[in-house]
């Protein structure tokens, strides 16, 4: 079983920045795969950035090049630093883990861009 818990969202103006943070009461290092995800209202929910066990990353088009996904192993935290946010990026952001053919998720936390 892994719990998660998101944290960092918040207002922000456009062209601003957030880190959130997903803190994870399982070692972060060992699991499969965690995934940064999106809702916006009214849209369905959308994979953002991605960070396999081994280090290698991948991100949505939508945010390359703005977005970084991290991790600190010794904090068992994965991090999304978003800098450069447009109004579009407003959404509830969710934590992802996948491991051992499990998936767990987080509660989320609000990400709210204003132009």
């Amino acid at each position: 079983q892994v719990h998660l818990v998101e944290s960092g969202g918040g207002l922000v103006q456009a062209g601003g920045s957030l880190r959130l943070s997903c803190t994870s009461s399982a070692s972060i290092f060992s699991i499969d795969v965690l995934t940064w995800y999106r809702a916006a209202p009214g849209k369905q929910r959308e994979w953002v950035a991605q960070m396999f066990r081994g280090g290698s990353t991948n991100y949505a088009d939508s945010v390359k090049g703005r977005f970084t996904i991290s991790r600190d192993n010794a904090k068992n935290t994965l991090y999304l630093q978003m800098n450069s946010l447009k109004p579009e990026d407003t959404a509830v952001y969710y934590c992802n883990a996948n491991t051992l053919g499990t998936t767990y998720w987080g509660q989320g936390t609000q990400v709210t861009v204003s132009s």
